[in-house]
């Protein structure tokens, strides 16, 4: 997953958007293809930079460790790595040993997959794809050798993200220590962090994360301001829908406008129940993360999605608008009862 590439998974809450944007149509020959593997086309992997690499099991197989409770020795949920999770894990930590270019910043076991964050300080003679092949390759040796009549096999592939700059990369490095904490969550709240489908509002089908009990919520409230309005009129608008939600109702938006993603962007880190409308979908096995899975696992948001996912930057267009203004209307107009 890269930069280049917008994925609107929250859109209230990327800053970035725009200059995202002004990024691709400046630079097109870099705009990637549809892939959640894919490569940064343009990019130089055998020069200095910093990855966030991830890497599954084939069928995402849980045999790299075990999932456990916070315990007297460990305050967070916290992972048991299984005799292959050892080895992998001591095949990861010698990968300077072969390419002393790179320097490993961070890495997090799971039990069907690996997160590792690579700093390349100087230019490599081979590609990053050739540094995992030969992790892989390690992992299989050690096994072989420390856990006789075992065999792991990778997916094929790999998934890369460019960190850019140095608050990326905490962020990340956070990210791959909260990882069991956030696996833990989900197993004891499913049902607020799987994506479900077969869901009609009004007469659209739509996909939907989070807490779909904030359907059933009786006050909702449709957060509608016009492209038009001054920055003292949308101050006024927020004050407005701040206090209704600060009086229990539960806002409702596809965040187009810069007025209706400020207020809405006020209310979620103020704490207050939101449901977004996205005009793009789910990627297979997103979740939310950052601050939107914690408002995910206290029941505050609501993520709607009435078209499919698409890995590629789309401008919305004006009738995606209509659909997505209309759908907020009938949300906060009408109660969905979930079972």
């Amino acid at each position: 997953m890269h930069d280049c590439c917008i994925v609107t998974t929250f859109a209230v809450m990327d800053n970035s958007k725009e200059k995202r944007k002004r990024w691709i149509n400046a630079h097109p020959e870099l705009v990637v293809k549809p892939s959640m593997k894919r490569r940064k086309v343009g990019h130089d992997y055998h020069g200095v930079a910093v990855y966030m690499v991830t890497i599954c099991i084939q069928g995402r197989r849980p045999v790299l460790g075990t999932l456990c409770d916070p315990d007297i020795n460990h305050r967070k949920p916290w992972i048991r790595p299984s005799a292959i999770g050892v080895a992998v894990k001591h095949a990861w930590q010698e990968i300077p040993v072969y390419h002393p270019q790179v320097k490993l910043l961070g890495f997090q076991l799971m039990p069907d997959h690996v997160h590792g964050i690579i700093h390349v300080k100087t230019p490599m003679p081979q590609h990053l794809g050739h540094l995992i092949q030969g992790f892989k390759k390690g992992c299989r040796d050690v096994i072989k050798s420390t856990v006789p009549g075992n065999e792991i096999l990778w997916e094929e592939g790999y998934n890369d993200r460019i960190l850019q700059d140095g608050g990326q990369l905490n962020r990340w490095i956070k990210y791959l220590i909260d990882n069991p904490y956030r696996l833990w969550t989900k197993r004891h709240h499913p049902d607020l962090f799987h994506k479900h489908t077969g869901i009609v509002i009004g007469t659209t089908p739509v996909t939907v994360m989070g807490n779909r009990f904030l359907l059933d919520h009786p006050d909702k409230v449709a957060v509608k301001c016009s492209r038009r309005l001054t920055k003292e009129e949308i101050a006024i608008e927020r004050k407005r829908f701040l206090s209704m939600a600060h009086q229990g109702a539960v806002l409702v938006s596809p965040c187009i406008s810069p007025g209706e993603k400020e207020i809405m962007a006020v209310a979620f880190e103020a704490g207050y129940p939101i449901i977004l409308l996205l005009e793009n979908g789910f990627a297979p096995y997103q979740k939310p993360y950052g601050r939107q899975f914690e408002a995910c696992s206290k029941g505050t948001l609501l993520l709607i999605a009435p078209w499919p996912h698409h890995d590629d930057y789309r401008k919305i267009t004006r009738e995606q608008c209509n659909t997505l203004n209309a759908l907020a209307r009938y949300i906060s107009d009408n109660d969905y009862h979930c079972e």
